[in-house]
């Protein structure tokens, strides 16, 4: 059975509040959550990118959920070494309800060190040799590593938890998500994608075991006003509908601004996202990641109304979700 979880938008909230949301998201009957890991937001109206490994410990002193970075990019920005220690910590704090999610990031939270952002195939393979770095650190082990992209001397993690931390890969494209099948002990996406999963499973669909979890998330916008829950979607991210490969070559949130200019109301109104508070749409676009076999889904709630959405999902939505 399908089972659904919140997503916490670091890019829309500051950290005070994604704990406070991971609270009201347990206590609404969600069973799980995802955090993003952004440095910087999409745009300037979402405003915020905290730091999320803080943010995944007071977490962890504030409910009993299950958390997933929802991606966390371990190439660019942040060395693989010290990923693998905030991934070690944060599985410990969580008394091992912790997954690593991974993916090969964006230049807009990737280049801020000045580092070249590569193209598609050198970030897969800089990800392939990250998560083998990762791995071997979960596990304990004294690592030494002379790689292609990476080196790393006589590092270990003392405090690791009792089992190993599953890492699990974002993938859109076929060899994206051909990776994930490869390397990863589960795969993540945002679309309800029939064709992506099966190529996931085919490509090994966890390490070889064809039996790798999957993990979708998607957003809505709950509100009694169907029009300004639209406008509310367009207002705050019109990047979700930016076509091709702009979301990861795009450096700054003002270039995003300046792309999403091309995003109208009605493409917002027209894309599927469910707007407004009929628990008909809402339940059809989630029952879509179901019923294309993904086991876990979770839901972003853009807009300020959260303790409303919380109340609409608890009394409306979840509980058709679940029969």
């Amino acid at each position: 059975m399908t089972e659904y979880g919140y997503f916490l938008a670091c890019e829309d909230h500051g950290p005070n509040e994604l704990v406070e949301q991971a609270r009201m998201a347990e206590q609404a009957g969600f069973t799980s959550l995802w955090i993003s890991d952004h440095y910087h937001p999409w745009n300037g109206v979402q405003g915020h990118s905290p730091f999320v490994w803080s943010v995944i410990g007071a977490i962890s002193r504030a409910t009993s959920l299950p958390v997933q970075t929802a991606v966390t990019c371990p190439t660019v920005r942040v060395h693989p070494a010290v990923v693998a220690q905030a991934a070690a910590t944060s599985a410990v704090m969580l008394e091992g309800r912790f997954r690593l999610g991974v993916g090969t990031g964006e230049a807009l939270n990737e280049h801020i060190l000045g580092d070249r952002w590569p193209q598609a195939s050198v970030r897969m393979e800089m990800l392939e040799e990250a998560i083998g770095v990762i791995r071997h650190l979960l596990a304990g082990e004294e690592v030494s590593h002379h790689g292609r992209h990476y080196t790393v001397e006589n590092a270990r993690l003392y405090d690791v938890p009792d089992r190993p931390v599953p890492v699990d890969v974002s993938g859109f494209g076929p060899a994206a998500i051909e990776l994930a099948g490869r390397v990863g002990d589960g795969f993540i996406t945002t679309m309800p994608d029939v064709e992506g999963l099966d190529r996931f499973r085919r490509s090994g669909g966890g390490r070889g075991s064809g039996q790798g979890p999957a993990f979708a998330g998607t957003k809505v916008c709950y509100g009694t006003d169907r029009g300004e829950a639209v406008r509310t979607v367009h207002r705050h991210w019109p990047n979700l509908f930016l076509p091709g490969e702009l979301g990861q070559v795009l450096p700054t949130p003002a270039h995003f601004e300046q792309a999403s200019r091309l995003v109208t109301e009605e493409m917002a109104a027209g894309s599927g996202l469910p707007c407004g508070d009929d628990p008909d749409e809402h339940v059809r676009a989630l029952r879509e990641f179901a019923d294309s076999g993904f086991d876990v889904v979770h839901v972003s709630q853009i807009g300020p109304d959260l303790r409303g959405f919380f109340d609409f999902y608890r009394t409306d939505v979840l509980p058709r979700l679940k029969d």
